[in-house]
């Protein structure tokens, strides 16, 4: 299982406005459980053809080979293991383990550890990992433990060979907050090979889309209004052949003497973030990119968030506590996507 952070409302608005459903395309939708959460397969007038109980297996058979390489959940995952590993040597790993290591180091060292794949120690300590929940903030000593194993510049790839290394022996590599992405790109890339045209792939709120939805319009997408457990939109936009992820701090928390500790780490500090930015929605090719830089410019912040996402054109929208309630910021180039 891996964290599910914020969801987003997916709904094709065109149903609401449309007197005459008989003009509607057919779509069919294959789902079952996956890391925590759901898995959402919509396919627009599929052919009749299509053996759609071996597509359903296929669907299946992906996200349980991604788990058993990447999950900190499952005890003897690929990644389980080579953290249970105390060796500095290099430990051979599978093609895809090492690519994937690889992409979150890289994304790592682009947000100057905003995001980092090894901060699993400290969300560990938090009582957000495989350890189980916490009930109360760890001790300073503790914190400072945990921040000594925590450092995206400690983990070293070899995906020629493949293989990984830890340069400090106690290294945790966490990949919950990408692989659930990479899986939405992992079914996306499935039907693309099945020459499907039109499709949404979901898991636990990220993202992928390609074509139109029944109505033959680009894939209306709702963003979550981030208040606790009601459901309502904040904003909605319409997208195609494209990706879409949110991270946000306001449904994976524990409560301690009056105060809110989400589940969102900074690793500079070793402690859940505490400024008042509740959601970022990043729009990018993938759905592992959107991912990982969703959770990167939750843990900065909005002023620092907002300058790196324009620095590196990133189409971004955060959500904002405020006294009033939740005001929207966007980057340009997602400000682009919502005037389509």
């Amino acid at each position: 299982m891996m964290i599910r952070r914020a969801v987003l409302l997916v709904f094709a608005l065109s149903v609401w406005s449309c007197s005459d459903r008989s003009s509607r395309l057919p779509e069919y939708e294959l789902a079952g459980a996956t890391m925590g959460t759901r898995f959402s397969v919509k396919l627009v007038a599929p052919d009749e053809a299509i053996d759609k109980d071996k597509l359903q297996q296929q669907l299946v058979q992906i996200l349980a080979r991604i788990e058993e390489r990447m999950s900190t959940f499952v005890a003897d995952s690929e990644l389980s293991r080579f953290n249970a590993s105390s060796s500095t040597g290099w430990i051979a790993v599978s093609d895809e383990l090492c690519s994937i290591v690889e992409s979150a180091i890289e994304v790592s060292q682009l947000t100057g550890g905003a995001f980092d794949v090894t901060v699993g120690p400290l969300v560990n300590l938090w009582g957000f990992g495989p350890d189980g929940s916490a009930t109360e903030p760890p001790s300073d000593e503790d914190i400072l433990r945990a921040r000594q194993r925590v450092g995206f510049e400690k983990l070293d790839v070899n995906c020629s060979a493949p293989a990984i290394r830890k340069l400090h022996s106690d290294v945790y590599v966490d990949l919950s907050a990408y692989a659930k992405g990479y899986a939405v790109d992992q079914l996306a890339e499935l039907l693309d090979r099945a020459a499907f045209k039109d499709y949404l792939v979901e898991i636990g709120g990220e993202l992928r889309m390609r074509g139109r939805n029944a109505s033959t319009e680009d894939w209306a997408i709702a963003v979550e209004k981030p208040i606790g457990y009601e459901r309502d939109i904040q904003t909605v936009v319409r997208l195609t052949d494209t990706a879409m992820a949110t991270s946000g701090g306001y449904r994976n928390y524990f409560e301690h003497r009056g105060n809110r500790y989400s589940h969102t780490i900074d690793s500079n500090t070793g402690r859940p973030v505490t400024h008042n930015v509740a959601a970022v929605t990043v729009i990018s090719d993938t759905a592992a990119f959107a991912d990982a830089i969703a959770t990167a410019l939750l843990v900065l912040g909005m002023e620092q968030g907002l300058e790196f996402a324009e620095r590196e054109n990133i189409a971004a929208y955060f959500l904002v506590r405020n006294e009033s309630g939740i005001e929207g910021h966007m980057t340009g180039m997602f400000a682009g996507r919502m005037s389509r």
